[in-house]
Parts: C-alpha cells; structure tokens; sequence
C-alpha cells in the first residue's frame, strides 16, 4: 500500500494487512461483522451469467474465513448510452438470483456510467470471532485440499477469443458460478488450520501468502491438480492469460518446480482464477472426513516444516 498511513482502530479485528479475504470488525456490543468488496469486467459473454458469477465471487470472500452472508450492495459500471439497457438488467438479475440462492438480500447499491461493464458486490455477513479462518496458522502434516477445478483464467481469454466449445463454457460457467457455501458449511463440522479462496493470484499465489504467514513449506502434487475442460488443449495453443503470466513471474522466486514439469505446467499452476474453490489445510483425520462429506474436493498437496523455498511442486 506504499506509505500510506493508516490509524489502527480497536473494532478492527483483521484488516487489509493480513491479507485475509475479509475485514473483521468487532462492534461494541458484541456483534462481530465481516465485509468484503469484489467487481470486475466479463468474464463471459452471457449478461445474466456473468452476474451470477460475479456475485458468486463477491460472496466466496465471506464464506473463505467461516462467515454467513447477511446482505449485499451493487457495483455497477455500465456504458449507459453504448448498450441496452437491457443487458445490465441481466446482469442484475444474475446477481439477485444468486444472492437469493446465498439467501440474502440486496439492498441498494451505487453505480457509475462507464466505458466497459463492470459488476459486483459489497459483501456484509457475520461471523464467530473465535471460528475466524484465517490464511495462516497451518502447520506440519496438515493435508492441502482445493475445492474446484482451476484453470477459469485460461478459459475466460479462450472465450474471447472464441475458441471454447459450448459445453465446455457451460461447464466453466457452472463452476465459476458455484457458491462455496456448500463446501464452507460441510467445513464448519471440522478445525482447518488455514481456508482461503483462490482468485486473481491462482492457486501459487494464495498458497504462498498461506506458507508465508504460517512459516511452513507446502508441497504440492501437480498430478493430483485438477483442471476444467479444455485448459490443457487452450493452454497448449498458447492462450494464457496476461494476469497469469504476471502471478507466475511473481510467484516463482517463491516456488521450486520438479524438472520434469514443463513451463506450461508452471503457468497453469500460477492461472489467475475467477470465484475458484476453497484451498484448505487440515489435519490428516479431518481432511479424509472432509473429503468424503464433500466430494468435489481434491488433495493436492501437504503441509511441511519450514524449507527454503515456500512452495515445492512435484
């Protein structure tokens, strides 16, 4: 944040520095609120699903640290006098469907006229201040587990690019605009170490601000990296994301990758994703309990004592 100061204030229970997902406030009455705020321009073509994920994405930040959504407020960037109406109508839709899908309300909202769509959400939701999940506190032994495919990043530019089957759209959408409110509920059965949610910085880059925080090495299987529908045969034809390249090249001082991994193999592990999973450390125990109540899930790596480099992938 550069040499910004800013005052601590003792309802803040996590802020920004942290890196968390989510703000915590703790008010003075005991209620402890947690507040997230997510927008972006389309991710894919249909209006009303990219508002049911971009509302999806908005949503996860809340569930990522154990919190229940109480309601939302619109962001909206929209290019009034260039396209119908029409079309912003459907991305609200998208996003009150999915919001009633979490069982909120939106209340209200702000928008601004402007040159490309932009949607998403201001997040309110509440949450127990001493089941707080945080992106630290991992430690030796605990299993890694990933909720959802990846590779969303590498589809979205195939998309544009109209290189992207139907059915393997609709599959991306169906993941992108999946809730993880199923998996974070099956989760509150359990005691994770570490939950975050993976986005804008992929799977390396949200696991190494878990590592760093927590001073452990993860190591992770590639092999056991599960991916959507037609990343591989994109990925190949050289469609990467520019925001991949820019996490990869960021993250890999970071990482040490087995030989037998190819450069693209570092990139698809480094892809920028939209509304992804939940990445999880558990103990051993807990983490086969979670996985056989959620089934979707993968393991995909464990938990080491502290190493040289903070991600090792074999």
């Amino acid at each position: 944040m550069g040499n910004l100061k800013i005052p601590k204030h003792k309802t803040v229970q996590l802020g920004f520095e942290t890196s968390d997902d989510s703000a915590v406030i703790d008010l003075k009455d005991g209620t402890t609120i947690i507040q997230t705020v997510d927008f972006f321009t389309p991710v894919v073509d249909d209006p009303y699903h990219f508002g049911q994920i971009a509302a999806a994405n908005a949503l996860s930040d809340i569930y990522a640290m154990g919190g229940d959504p109480l309601f939302a407020l619109n962001i909206v960037g929209f290019p009034i006098n260039d396209l119908p109406k029409s079309i912003l109508t459907e991305i609200l839709q998208g996003g009150i469907d999915k919001a009633a899908e979490a069982d909120i309300p939106i209340v209200g909202g702000h928008s601004v006229d402007d040159k490309e769509p932009k949607y998403g959400m201001a997040v309110t939701g509440e949450i127990n201040k001493k089941k707080i999940w945080k992106n630290s506190g991992s430690s030796a032994g605990d299993l890694i587990i990933l909720t959802k495919a990846l590779g969303t990043g590498v589809l979205a530019s195939g998309i544009k690019r109209e290189l992207v089957s139907k059915k393997n759209i609709e599959i991306a959408i169906a993941s992108m605009s999946t809730l993880n409110k199923n998996a974070a509920n099956i989760l509150k059965q359990f005691n994770p170490s570490a939950v975050t949610d993976i986005s804008g910085f992929g799977l390396l880059g949200h696991l190494k601000e878990v590592c760093e925080n927590s001073n452990v090495t993860a190591e992770i299987e590639f092999s056991k990296l599960k991916f959507l529908p037609g990343v591989h045969s994109l990925a190949n034809s050289g469609v990467i994301p520019g925001g991949t390249r820019r996490n990869y090249d960021y993250v890999k001082r970071f990482c040490a990758f087995n030989s037998t991994l190819s450069q693209l193999d570092h990139l698809l592990a480094s892809d920028a994703q939209t509304s992804g999973g939940l990445l999880i450390a558990l103990n051993e125990t807990e983490a086969k309990e979670f996985m056989h109540s959620y089934e979707d899930s993968a393991l995909i790596g464990i938990i080491k004592p502290k190493s040289e480099k903070l991600i090792n992938i074999i």
